[in-house]
């Protein structure tokens, strides 16, 4: 009867070694996207082991012609990434989006010749600086867009 007491105290957390146990925080699932250059069916091989034996990993998938490796499970981005590095091979975040997706696709630091067809590499959004006026450039963003074409701002866009 005490072995059944001390486990049901021990799911509660009344019992003395479980109480002072930590719980990890559940990692979520999601999917994380990588750059890795891979130029042979050795690096490929290389990286796909290196990655399906991580522990959360659910599938791995690779597209060689894009440099693109795709992990889904129960894994941190950053821990990926360092699996990866440590074949000996760059891997970073899956830098590209679509060019739909980006104000202007072809300014200088969108446009990256590698990406592949339809993507840019992605940026920050960064909005215009108003060089006009400080009390326009420490405006809200709205003020700052509505007064680039005002008819007051001799730099303004005039449409006819």
């Amino acid at each position: 009867m005490g072995g059944t007491m001390d486990y049901l105290s021990d799911l509660v957390g009344g019992g003395g070694s479980s109480s002072r146990r930590r719980y990890k925080k559940r990692k979520q699932f999601q999917t994380v996207e990588l750059k890795v250059r891979m130029d042979c069916d050795g690096c490929e091989l290389k990286v796909r082991n290196a990655l399906s034996s991580m522990k959360g990993v659910q599938s791995v998938e690779i597209n060689r012609k894009q440099y693109k490796v795709t992990v889904q499970g129960f894994v941190e981005p950053h821990k990926v990434v360092k699996r990866v590095q440590a074949t000996g091979k760059k891997a970073e975040i899956w830098p590209y989006v679509p060019y739909t997706l980006v104000a202007h696709p072809y300014a200088a630091p969108a446009y990256d010749k590698r990406a592949p067809p339809g993507h840019v590499r992605r940026v920050d959004a960064v909005m215009p600086v108003a060089s006009y006026g400080s009390a326009a450039a420490a405006a809200a963003p709205e003020e700052r867009l509505t007064t680039m074409f005002s008819d007051e701002n001799p730099n303004a866009c005039s449409i006819m």
